[in-house]
């Protein structure tokens, strides 16, 4: 249902107050965990991998800095699969998942990103192998690291599940494995927030795909986007478009399928998607630095208004 008038108003208004106020992610952090996590010495985090290992055990640590509450042994969510990319079974995938207690509620808003990417493969034309995965999906990991500690240290009204998530690059992975396993009853869930390659973008755009199958979403995303840097846009989710239909295409796909709303934000693709030009040095930063910052505030004003309805 769309939002009444006077919640539209009262949404605004909490927005003005957030803007006030200062709320926003820490910019020099954001940006040296995404330049670590797609550097040369993870060698492109692909799952199994030494340097997947290292990228797990980096979120690892900043949640248990954060002092994150988990429901899984050491903030580890194991779960093994078969790959039919190249015919191999992987028995050591870790997804790794932080709670945050919410204040009015035992709802749920799961925030998702995943870690891995696709490894080391042909070399381009200057020879490099490593395909780094900045954008894809470092971007969206890191961003997850500073909204973890920003919950974390301003109580939200829903609880919130921070997801670290491995194995997206061979089928979802790690979403359907968290989705399977989850902690609580999947009827709690109001929301799967998902960020994949939200680190570039030539023309300033940041879509926030999913709003098709739940208009409602779109009506308090509008509110706290206006007058945004980068400009939020709404699409790429209308059944019957082919690839141009991103309802499947990250890992709020396995969330999809079992009927919870999702808010998919990420960029279009660019020329150095899934290639070793995907690196630190090629992401914009105050595009990635401000598209965070407008992720939480629509965060925010989800959290708000969804306790509404």
């Amino acid at each position: 249902m769309q939002l009444s008038i006077k919640n539209a108003l009262s949404c605004l208004l909490f927005l003005v107050f957030l803007q006030a106020n200062g709320q926003s992610i820490a910019s020099k952090t954001l940006l040296e965990n995404i330049k670590f996590l797609s550097s040369d010495e993870l060698k492109g985090r692909k799952t199994g991998s030494e340097g997947n290992v290292v990228a797990r055990n980096f979120i690892l640590d900043q949640f248990k800095s954060i002092g994150l509450e988990t429901h899984f042994p050491d903030y580890q969510q194991k779960f093994s699969f078969e790959n039919r990319r190249d015919n191999k079974a992987y028995v050591d995938a870790v997804n790794v998942v932080g709670f945050v207690a919410g204040s009015s509620t035992k709802k749920l808003i799961v925030i998702t990103a995943h870690y891995d990417h696709v490894g080391v493969g042909r070399p381009s034309a200057e020879g490099d192998s490593i395909y780094n995965g900045a954008d894809d999906n470092a971007s969206g990991t890191a961003a997850l690291i500073e909204l973890a500690k920003y919950f974390k240290e301003n109580r939200p009204e829903h609880s919130m599940i921070f997801a670290a998530l491995d194995g997206e690059e061979m089928g979802l992975q790690g979403a359907k494995a968290l989705v399977k396993d989850f902690p609580f009853p999947m009827d709690q869930v109001v929301l799967n927030i998902n960020m994949d390659m939200i680190s570039r973008n030539e023309k300033g755009e940041l879509y926030a795909s999913g709003t098709y199958y739940n208009p409602n979403l779109k009506t308090i995303l509008e509110t706290a986007a206006a007058g945004s840097t980068p400009k939020l846009l709404f699409g790429h989710d209308e059944p019957n478009t082919g690839r141009d239909n991103w309802t499947k295409s990250s890992d709020h796909g396995a969330f999809f399928d079992v009927k919870v709303p999702h808010i998919y934000f990420g960029v279009e693709d660019h020329p150095d998607y899934h290639k070793p030009g995907d690196s630190f040095e090629n992401i914009d930063q105050q595009f990635y630095v401000n598209a965070v910052n407008l992720i939480l505030k629509c965060t925010l004003a989800l959290d708000a208004e969804l306790i509404k309805e």
